[in-house]
């Protein structure tokens, strides 16, 4: 799942997160920029020897990135379709570059490195900023990524459970409803510790 860090003290382990950040920003426009398949066929390379070099076992890599190749089954025909199979390809590799190297960047980067760099890089912006919240924000949407994630999980195996294959819809409006609910109960923390305002 998006999110959680795996220990380790590899170079990329100990690189500064905010080092790590602008890396992987430089890097995802440098991947859409690209428009060759053997261009893309390189860069996974890369990023794989930088799995490697991070020393992130297989499993944990397979949880961080599998999940996006279920959007690849669906984008990637319904892109064929309309603008042919070399675009489709060059979207499914950008996008599964960009997510593995966001993998990469959650797996060897602590929550709270993430939220203390982005304290140091908005505490100039205080007068108009609120570094604490918005601190908050992104340990909030660092967890609710995998919270998410488990509740597609959760919902795909309740419906295999049941037998059945459902529509998109149907597996949408479970996910939805129990999202809507979770953020509920999140809503409901913080304004029992008193961040309601």
């Amino acid at each position: 799942m998006i999110g959680l860090y795996h220990p380790g003290h590899s170079l990329i382990h100990r690189a500064p997160m905010l080092l790590k950040l602008v890396l992987l920003s430089l890097a995802v426009l440098l991947v859409g920029s690209l428009g060759e398949l053997w261009q893309l066929g390189a860069c996974l390379l890369g990023v794989a020897a930088l799995f490697l070099v991070a020393r992130v076992p297989l499993g944990a890599a397979w949880q961080q990135i599998g999940p996006i190749l279920w959007i690849l089954v669906i984008a990637v025909p319904v892109q064929a379709l309309f603008a042919g199979w070399t675009t489709a390809g060059l979207m499914a590799g950008r996008l599964l570059i960009a997510v593995a190297l966001a993998a990469l960047f959650t797996v060897t980067t602590t929550v709270t490195a993430v939220l203390e760099g982005f304290q140091k890089l908005l505490r100039p912006f205080r007068r108009w900023v609120d570094a604490d919240r918005v601190g908050l924000l992104l340990a909030l949407t660092l967890r609710c990524i995998p919270l998410v994630t488990e509740i597609v999980s959760e919902v795909i195996e309740a419906r295999r459970a049941r037998g059945t294959q459902g529509s998109l819809l149907a597996l949408a409006v479970p996910v939805v409803v129990r999202s809507l609910y979770a953020a509920d109960a999140i809503g409901e923390a913080l304004a029992a510790r008193g961040l309601d305002d």
